[in-house]
């Protein structure tokens, strides 16, 4: 049988001591939870909760380099495709220049204008090919290749295609056009296989750099999805955790309180015997 009026054993100090610890304790997790934001922030607050967060979390890492290999690919593409727009916008140049030297009635100071005139765009349009490049790739040159990147996590991938503007280019920059037959010959001839090749690059580029901003729309989407999902997991309630945090501490207030008069209580018994 309990006794309740001891001073060998105070019972009801030991409860109320109890009782702050374990408020302090409530107290100490709630505070840190408002501090962090987060309601799982290590194993110990829940394992299970806590062992699928870290597994969402190398899935975002996953996520990410995907979409930073998506957008260096995405890179070279821009910058080839600027490459090839530019040396598209000098065609109507090239062929206006080519068909004045089609005509026989040119003088020779003519016609070594009109070439010399022909052979600085044709240099800006080797120009234009050559600093195509991005981290040091280049799908404009007769030695591109593909490049291929991983575009998911399930081991998807897109291709980006080189388009092969050196060799036209400079086909067309060698062809004789120092008279009007050898210059109405390179119309037909090297300008329309050089107009082809710029019209396949711009389609072909225009689709993969398409292709590759929808990939990685998509992954952003993806990404932010897996986010909120994350968040659901992990995150604590700011509103519910700052008005438990308030309650604990009135608790604890008054556990104080109550720890102070029942630590009292053997004082009032010797004062019995006084």
């Amino acid at each position: 049988m309990a006794v309740d009026n001891s001073i060998a054993t105070n019972a009801s100090a030991f409860a109320a001591l109890r009782t702050l610890s374990k408020i302090s304790t409530d107290l100490t997790n709630t505070q840190n939870r408002v501090a962090s934001g987060l309601r799982v922030s290590s194993a110990l607050d829940d394992s299970a909760a806590f062992a699928l967060a870290q597994g969402i979390r190398t899935e975002l890492k996953a996520i990410a380099a995907v979409s930073q290999g998506l957008d260096s690919t995405k890179g070279v593409a821009k910058v080839a495709l600027a490459g090839a727009t530019g040396v598209s916008n000098l065609l109507d140049d090239l062929r206006a220049n080519l068909t004045s030297m089609s005509s026989s009635s040119l003088t020779t100071a003519q016609r070594d204008i009109l070439s010399s005139d022909f052979n600085e765009l044709m240099s800006q349009a080797g120009n234009f090919i050559l600093d195509a490049s991005f981290n040091n790739i280049n799908m404009l040159t007769n030695s591109a290749d593909n490049v291929t990147t991983l575009s998911n996590l399930s081991g998807g991938s897109l291709t980006l295609n080189a388009q092969d503007l050196q060799t036209t280019a400079e086909a067309l920059a060698s062809a004789s056009v120092g008279t009007a037959s050898a210059s109405l010959a390179a119309i037909t001839d090297e300008f329309t296989s050089l107009e082809t090749a710029v019209d396949s690059a711009l389609g072909v580029l225009g689709a993969d750099v398409r292709s590759l901003e929808l990939q990685t729309d998509f992954l952003s989407d993806i990404s932010d999805a897996t986010e909120e999902g994350l968040s659901d997991i992990v995150d604590a309630d700011l509103a519910r955790e700052s008005a438990r945090l308030m309650a604990l501490q009135v608790q604890q207030q008054l556990a104080v309180q109550t720890l102070g008069i029942v630590n009292s209580a053997p004082q009032a018994l010797l004062a019995l015997f006084r």
